[in-house]
């Protein structure tokens, strides 16, 4: 019970902030207004490239992956926040509160959290009308749920990094670019990678990155289809993400002296 209240309290911590300083939320909630901005003109008209999905329309195929595109460029950065706590001295008075260390790291992932299913319901939401994106309410949810964990678990790496570096601030920045940039482009979220069409060495690549198979679920349950053994491989990818994020978090935590 303690740590269900200190984890309220931490989530609230974070939240609060956000809330007090609606401009800085606001403009974090524009980030799906830009995407589809974006994109959108280049995915009229086009077949779908990863090969039809139902509707033949490609916003079927993008959609998802888009959604991924989101969760990583949203909570692979979230340790920047805790580098600047570090820096201002707010972290260290955190750390000599009665507050579970668990429970920090935990309210801190929620924040992240969501804000990234606001983005994802934001993206959504604007799709229904203007484009033939086909919603199917079943697998959105389940595919946010999907998201959830996958967010949760690089969220949670993120501050691990971030506190792993507290004392060499430009080895996160480093790490995290070095990082986030081969999970995105070998995912296949921007351009199909499959056999055949690649080239064995980045084919070989992209199956050893688990957000690909991430990618490939959330797409999978957008189109309506369940039984499938791509939902399997992302469901144990993001799990697999979620406990070793959440676990080295939950360890950096405890071992952080104030």
């Amino acid at each position: 019970m303690k740590v269900l209240n200190d984890t309220r309290t931490a989530f609230a911590r974070e939240m609060g902030p956000e809330l007090r300083r609606p401009a800085g939320l606001l403009f974090t909630m524009l980030l799906p207004f830009l995407l589809l901005s974006l994109f959108a003109p280049l995915l009229s008209g086009m077949s779908p490239a990863g090969g039809d999905t139902g509707t033949g329309s490609p916003w079927q195929w993008f959609v998802p992956g888009m959604l991924v595109l989101l969760a990583l460029s949203a909570t692979a950065g979230a340790g920047a926040s805790l580098l600047n706590e570090m820096s201002s001295g707010a972290f260290e008075r955190m750390l000599v509160t009665p507050l579970n260390r668990a429970a920090m790291l935990v309210g801190r992932v929620l924040k992240e959290v969501v804000i990234l299913l606001t983005q994802a319901l934001l993206i959504l939401a604007l799709l229904l009308l203007p484009t033939d994106f086909r919603l199917r309410p079943l697998g959105a949810l389940t595919g946010l749920a999907l998201l959830t964990l996958f967010g949760t678990g690089i969220g949670a790496l993120s501050f691990t990094l971030a506190l792993h570096s507290r004392k060499q601030q430009t080895l996160f920045y480093g790490v995290q670019q070095m990082t986030f940039f081969p999970l995105l482009l070998l995912s296949g979220v921007l351009l199909p990678i499959s056999q055949g069409s690649a080239p064995t060495w980045l084919y070989v690549l992209s199956r050893i990155n688990p957000a690909t198979y991430v990618v490939e679920a959330e797409r999978t349950l957008f189109d309506g289809r369940f039984a499938e053994m791509s939902v399997l491989y992302g469901v144990l990818a993001a799990t697999a993400i979620a406990v070793l994020g959440v676990a080295a978090g939950i360890r950096g935590m405890r071992n952080a002296s104030a």
